[in-house]
């Protein structure tokens, strides 16, 4: 048996599983399974590796993305760069940190943004966050990050309210927080929708609902749209050739 999984809490509906199961049937893998790990807390995370010991790998979901790193034995240079993990693979009694997320957005964008001569704000600060901001420092691609608190941030949201030449200046927007997932799905960045433009491009992580909040507001307004689906599959696939490597 091989075993892989997915760790983060809450997990509710994972893409990841659906995901893995479907690859194993299709490779005819019939000794792997993937399974979620609920774990509210970190320090619960040790755990599963001595509860389960033919666990080869897993991914990192939100909340534990950057905090994860202090419970590793070793990280990749992925995940030094992106300063977050979202794959973790077991190579012998070690446990090393990878992160397949910028890999994932990267190529994503690049395949659907039109025009690199452009800035962009992002919304939300942590993990995926992360790996946005890497991947556009290397594409680049001027940003900043509004948030709830100015700690990991730019810029508060609350100074988009007060500043429309903000939303006027940043043609790229990008949604790096849950906000919006099922089942909060009448739910977004809390940003002036009414100043978006047909001019906009708006990319948000989430995937489930297909069409979210965000993308929805965007929409009305003409401008361009894209969920996180595609960069799920990618960063997917990116896990699956870590822990084959």
């Amino acid at each position: 048996m091989k075993r892989y999984g997915l760790v983060g809490y809450p997990l509710g509906h994972s893409f990841s599983k659906s995901f893995f199961e479907e690859k194993f049937e299709k490779l005819g893998l019939e000794s792997y399974r993937y399974d979620l790990f609920e774990v509210e807390y970190l320090k619960d995370f040790p755990s599963i590796w001595e509860n389960y010991p033919d666990l080869q790998g897993v991914n990192i979901t939100i909340p534990h993305k950057i905090h994860i790193k202090r419970f590793l034995d070793q990280l990749d240079a992925s995940a030094i760069k992106v300063e977050a993990v979202n794959v973790v693979k077991k190579k012998g009694n070690k446990l090393v940190g990878y992160n397949s997320d910028y890999h994932g957005f990267k190529k994503s964008l690049t395949g659907w943004l039109e025009n690199r001569n452009i800035s962009a704000l992002i919304f939300g600060s942590g993990g995926s966050s992360l790996a946005v901001q890497s991947a556009l420092l290397d594409l680049d691609i001027d940003f900043e990050v509004v948030s709830r608190t100015t700690e990991k941030a730019d810029m508060l949201y609350t100074k988009l309210i007060k500043d429309p030449s903000i939303m006027e200046e940043h043609k790229l927007l990008i949604n790096a927080t849950p906000l919006g997932m099922y089942p909060n799905v009448d739910d977004g960045p809390p940003i002036p929708y009414e100043q978006i433009t047909s001019d906009h491009f708006l990319y948000d992580l989430v995937y489930n609902p297909e069409v979210t909040f965000f993308m929805k507001e965007g929409e009305k307004k003409g401008a361009k749209t894209k969920n996180g689906i595609e960069m799920l599959e990618l960063q997917a696939e990116k896990s699956w050739e870590i822990w084959n490597s």
